[in-house]
């Protein structure tokens, strides 16, 4: 018997983790390959009039890309969401919280098919336009998720739509990508169906891998991005120029369907990876919202109330290149791991009011009985004690590991080299851990910064022996967390392979079953963590910034998305 249910509306359950991606979790730079120093429209003087209401912001530096498909980091992610919008957005629930709703999509019916299938049947929302005026298709949505998932792509984040029919044969390349489960049958009417009942498909909907873009303007043109007469979207905002660098200024897309109630004229998106200097321009007034602050700066800020710190479900955390001949070794992760002061790390450098990391998931993340229970930290335990007492303890076993591995007081042991991003309180960071190893283990760790382009290239191309990370979640589920440690995986920066943990991810995303899916998940971590000590977590994230006292009406998601343009100026 099929079990028919009709959505009109959704509403996602509040994630209200105290310290949790899309994302790589970046303070950084990123890269615009062979695009000129700045790109403007020929459209008027870019810059907003006087009287206008005129937003500025800073995220990070240069993003890597904006190409929905293709970003990776969360600043990336916050502009696509004021650029583009998926079938579903998110939406303020009137108090500064993000909740799900429609968005290009204005209904839709899921089915649960007979043989365990899922379909969803959606009907486009009227009157939904590209910023050049044409209209958005059933069919923009179906290119894109088809190209999304072409190898050919090369997006890290192709398996966030793994659950649509077809994919693994596509993803594999034994068939071709028009055979994914996604079709357009008219221009108003998307069929998508699922291979099994995905429990956050609605939120899959909502993330910006998902966000539709235009064949006629990205097929043969890998330099569609750079340009404001090529950046075609179908969000609220519109690119108008990009001095790379500098600024990335958007604009309110007459097109869009609720222009009539968007606030700013323009949002500005400054790019700097100086927290310094935004601390200083937003103290100046040059900026409205900063999220980066100097490590010295942040005790201050925080007594004074003048920083706000936002849930953040997201963890901070070394990464091991499990292929380096030196920590291709788990006895030698694992001891890395050990003396690390989680502790002295959030009270003394970080001063975000992060909580010491006790496992790979965050808090905040749900367990079998989703928002009503225990969360899976919580069930899952803790894998290794971050109380002050037990430090020592740790630092002892820790030796005892290295000694196993053949390094007795580390004699013998290579320098080794931790890559981390340029930033603050990166560096901070850094150079805590690398006086913790030194003096516990008795290596030598030099350090090594780049810039946030250059380092994501590193750091995804296994360039690297110990790296700076960190992600934060797409969705409220452990899939997010741990599906990215598949072999093969996008975004699997730690090279990882294990056959058992692939088959334990497999198994989570075979069953709808929730009690089923979490002890795969809770498995899996014991791998990843317990066993083979892939990663070292450090801290479980916060997210504070500074907003002008002048502005309201900005609305958040603990994923790490902030929206501004409903915002107003006072």
């Amino acid at each position: 018997m099929k079990n028919t249910k009709k959505f009109l509306a959704l509403a996602l359950a509040s994630v209200m983790a105290v310290s949790v991606a899309a994302c790589g979790s970046s303070s950084s730079t990123n890269d615009t390959s062979a695009a000129d120093s700045s790109t403007t429209t020929e459209a008027a003087d870019t810059t907003a009039s006087a009287d206008g209401y005129n937003l500025a912001v800073c995220l990070a530096s240069e993003p890597m890309t904006i190409d929905p498909a293709l970003n990776s980091a969360v600043d990336g992610a916050i502009m696509a969401n004021h650029m583009f919008e998926g079938l579903v957005k998110w939406v303020d629930n009137g108090n500064g919280e993000a909740e799900l709703a429609p968005g290009q999509a204005e209904s839709w019916e899921k089915t649960v098919n007979d043989d365990g299938t899922v379909t969803y049947a959606i009907k486009m929302r009227d009157g939904i336009k590209w910023s050049d005026g044409k209209d958005v298709t059933a069919g923009d949505f179906e290119y894109s998720w088809k190209r999304l998932a072409d190898p050919a792509t090369a997006a890290d984040y192709c398996y966030m739509i793994d659950m649509v029919q077809g994919y693994a044969e596509v993803a594999d390349g034994s068939a071709d990508k028009d055979t994914l489960g996604i079709k357009a049958i008219d221009d108003k009417n998307l069929e998508i169906t699922l291979s099994y009942d995905c429990p956050y498909f609605e939120e899959i909907m909502a993330f910006p891998a998902t966000f539709p873009v235009r064949q006629d303007i990205v097929e043969g043109n890998e330099e569609w991005t750079y340009s404001p007469e090529t950046y075609i979207g179908n969000g609220a905002y519109k690119m108008v120029e990009w001095s790379h660098n500098a600024y990335i200024l958007t604009e309110k897309s007459e097109t869009y369907y609720d222009y009539e109630k968007l606030g700013p004229d323009t949002i500005k998106y400054t790019l700097l990876d100086d927290n310094n200097a935004m601390l200083a321009a937003f103290n100046s007034g040059e900026l409205n919202f900063i999220m980066n602050f100097p490590t010295d700066e942040m005790a201050n800020y925080l007594a004074s109330g003048q920083i706000t710190v936002a849930p953040y479900i997201g963890t901070y955390y070394v990464c091991f290149n499990t292929e380096d001949e030196v920590f291709s070794n788990p006895l030698v992760r694992q001891a890395f791991s050990l003396v690390i002061d989680r502790n002295y790390i959030v009270e003394n450098v970080s001063q975000s009011g992060e909580v010491p990391a006790t496992g790979y998931v965050p808090s905040g993340v749900y367990d079998a009985e989703g928002a009503n229970g225990d969360d899976f930290r919580t069930v899952g335990g803790e894998y290794y004690s971050v109380s002050a007492d037990d430090y020592q303890a740790n630092c002892d076993k820790a030796r005892e590991l290295l000694a196993e591995a053949g390094y007795p007081n580390g004699e013998g042991f290579p320098a080794v080299e931790y890559m981390y991003n340029t930033d603050d309180r990166h560096k901070a960071i850094a150079e805590a851990l690398q006086n913790m190893w030194q003096t516990e283990l008795g290596v030598t760790v030099n350090l090594s910064n780049q810039d946030w382009n250059v380092f994501l290239k590193s750091r995804k191309d296994g360039d690297f022996q110990i790296a700076r990370n960190g992600w934060i979640a797409d969705y409220n589920d452990p899939c997010s967390f741990l599906d990215m440690w598949y072999t093969g995986g996008g975004n699997n920066d730690a090279q990882y392979s294990n056959p058992e943990y692939d088959a334990l991810i497999d198994a989570a995303k075979a069953t709808s079953d929730q009690t089923e899916r979490m002890a795969a998940f809770h498995k899996a971590e014991d791998l990843l963590i317990g066993q083979d000590s892939v990663l070292a977590p450090i801290y479980f994230y916060t997210n504070p910034y500074m907003l002008s006292d002048n502005i309201s009406g900005m609305y958040y998601t603990p994923l790490g998305y902030f929206f501004f343009g409903y915002t107003q100026q006072n």
